[in-house]
C-alpha cells in the first residue's frame, strides 16, 4: 500500500494539506510535520476522512504542538524529554481515533537542536553519551508501547547524517541509528519495529562511506514499512524518484509487493502523481527480483 506524506504540500493547517491531497485523488495519507496547531484539527481530519474515504498513518512530529520544538526521545534535558514523550502520547491517542495502524518516530539524537536546524547544518554542540541516550529512549519507548497496546504498531525510523553535519561533528555521529551497524546497536537497546527511510539511508551511506546497495540488502528482510524520495546522496532533498538512478535501481532489485510505502516528495501534485504511478508499477512487478 502506498501513502503520500501530508508534508508533500505546504499549508499552514493540516485540513488544507489533506484536502489538497484528497481532491487530487490520494486516499492514503500519512500525517506528518509542516503545519501549525489549531484547536479544530481533529474534527477536520475526521470530517475529511469520512467525506473522502481516507486512510491515515501518523508520523513523528504530528499532531502539531501548540509551540514548536525538536522532538527527541533521547534528550537528557528533562523538560524536552517529557515534552517529547507527551507529544508521542498525543499522537498515539490520535492514531486510535483516526484508525491509524502505524506510528513511526525518529530515532533519538545525542544533541538537542532547534527545529530551524532540522535537515540543515547543525551548529556544534556537546555530544551526549550514547549509553545515556539509549537509556532515555528505551524508558520512553516502554511507556509508549504500553499506551499503544495491541491496536497500534510503533516503528522507529533511521536518522539521516548529511555530509555537512559530518564536517561539523567529524567521527562523532550525533544521531542514533543512521545505518545498519547503528540499527544492530539500537535494536539491542530498544525493542521496536523498523521504519526504513531509503532516502535517509542513501545520504547516511555516502556520509559514512558505506555501500548503499549493501546497506539496503542487509535491511531488506527486517521491515514492511518504508519512506522514499530521491536525492543526490549528500542531503535529504525530497526530490523525484525519476532523477535518482540509485533509488530506481533499488526498486528494480527487490519484490516490494505487500509492503507499506510513504512518498515524501516536495515537488508539486503533478510530480507526486508521477511518482505514485512509478512506485505502484514497481510494487506490482515481481519478475527477476529478490524476495523480501
Amino acid at each position: 500500500m502506498i501513502f503520500v506524506s501530508s508534508s508533500c504540500v505546504k499549508n499552514e493547517r493540516i485540513k488544507d494539506s489533506v484536502l489538497e491531497l484528497a481532491t487530487a485523488g490520494f486516499k492514503n495519507i500519512e500525517l506528518s510535520g509542516g503545519t501549525n496547531y489549531y484547536s479544530e484539527y481533529m474534527h477536520d481530519l475526521l470530517e475529511l476522512q469520512n467525506k473522502y474515504s481516507l486512510q491515515y498513518l501518523l508520523h513523528n512530529y504530528f499532531p502539531p504542538p501548540q509551540e514548536h520544538f525538536m522532538l527527541n526521545l533521547s534528550s537528557l534535558d528533562d523538560v524536552l524529554y517529557q515534552r517529547s514523550i507527551n507529544h508521542c502520547k498525543r499522537a498515539i491517542t490520535l492514531c486510535k481515533k483516526l484508525g491509524s495502524k502505524k506510528y513511526g518516530v525518529h530515532a533519538g539524537f545525542l544533541i538537542d537542536f532547534l527545529p530551524s536546524e532540522s535537515g540543515k547544518k547543525i551548529g556544534l554542540r556537546r555530544v551526549n553519551r550514547r549509553q545515556d541516550a539509549y537509556s532515555r529512549f528505551a524508558d520512553a519507548w516502554s511507556i509508549l508501547k504500553e499506551l499503544a497496546g495491541d491496536d497500534l504498531e510503533l516503528y522507529v525510523e533511521n536518522n539521516v547524517l548529511s555530509k555537512s553535519n559530518v564536517e561539523v561533528y567529524k567521527q562523532n555521529n550525533p544521531f542514533l541509528f543512521t545505518d545498519y551497524k547503528g540499527w544492530l546497536e539500537f535494536s539491542e537497546k530498544v525493542d521496536c519495529k523498523l521504519l526504513l527511510d531509503l532516502a535517509h539511508l542513501k545520504v547516511s551511506s555516502t556520509s559514512l562511506e558505506l555501500d548503499f546497495n549493501k546497506q539496503v540488502d542487509r535491511f531488506i528482510n527486517l521491515t514492511d514499512y518504508y519512506h522514499i524520495s530521491g536525492n543526490d546522496g549528500l542531503h535529504d532533498q525530497n526530490h523525484s524518484l525519476a532523477i535518482d538512478n540509485d533509488m530506481l535501481s533499488i526498486l528494480d532489485n527487490y519484490d516490494w509487493s505487500n509492503k507499506t510505502f510513504t512518498i515524501e516528495i516536495y515537488e508539486g501534485i503533478d510530480t507526486l502523481h508521477e511518482n505514485f504511478d512509478l512506485l505502484n508499477s514497481k510494487c506490482n512487478s515481481n519478475s527477476n527480483v529478490k524476495k523480501l
